[in-house]
């Protein structure tokens, strides 16, 4: 106990405060962070997930390199892609599996949510399918939504982060 104590005492220079598991799922949602086990698996692969910078392609040679490379020669636009969303009203919550709607025509589903505080609304990792390749246009020009408990909701959709995308933030 010694030892939180000297830390909270410290910290009050810093603005430190108390933060439970749901408070870290919220920042990690508003952050875009992905999770292995909850948002991704082994099914999806690093350049759909958006974490394709991860994958050192100058590395000798690794299982599933050549998967790799044909991979990342298809991009930056893929059919498949995991989006963070964030639901334009603040009041309904999202919880797992919602169905997300771009110009009326159901394209993929919620993986992980919560309630974004900083963002002021429900956020989560949504993998969409489109058949064609998800680029910012595909974006920019659709109509979102997401079906939430039988009523749909106008949503925003993103590739990178809403809260804090050039990482400035994170650096402090």
């Amino acid at each position: 106990m010694h030892v939180h104590d000297r830390v909270v005492e410290a910290g009050k220079n810093f603005g430190l405060r108390h933060a439970g598991l749901k408070a870290l799922g919220s920042l990690r949602m508003e952050k875009a962070y992905r999770d292995y086990g909850h948002d991704i698996d082994n099914t999806d692969d690093a350049y759909e997930t958006g974490l394709g910078f991860v994958v050192d392609l100058n590395k000798p040679d690794f299982l599933g390199k050549a998967y790799c490379v044909e991979k990342k020669a298809q991009g930056p636009a893929f059919n498949r892609r995991l989006l963070q969303v964030l639901v334009k009203d603040p009041e309904p919550l999202l919880y797992h599996a919602e169905v997300i709607y771009r110009n009326n025509k159901a394209v993929g589903y919620i993986r992980a949510a919560s309630y974004g505080f900083t963002l002021g609304g429900a956020v989560g990792l949504a993998m969409i399918e489109a058949g064609e390749p998800i680029n910012k246009a595909y974006i920019q020009e659709g109509t979102w939504e997401i079906d939430i408990a039988g009523k749909r909701y106008p949503a925003e959709v993103s590739i990178r982060p809403m809260y804090d995308p050039k990482m400035e933030r994170i650096k402090i």
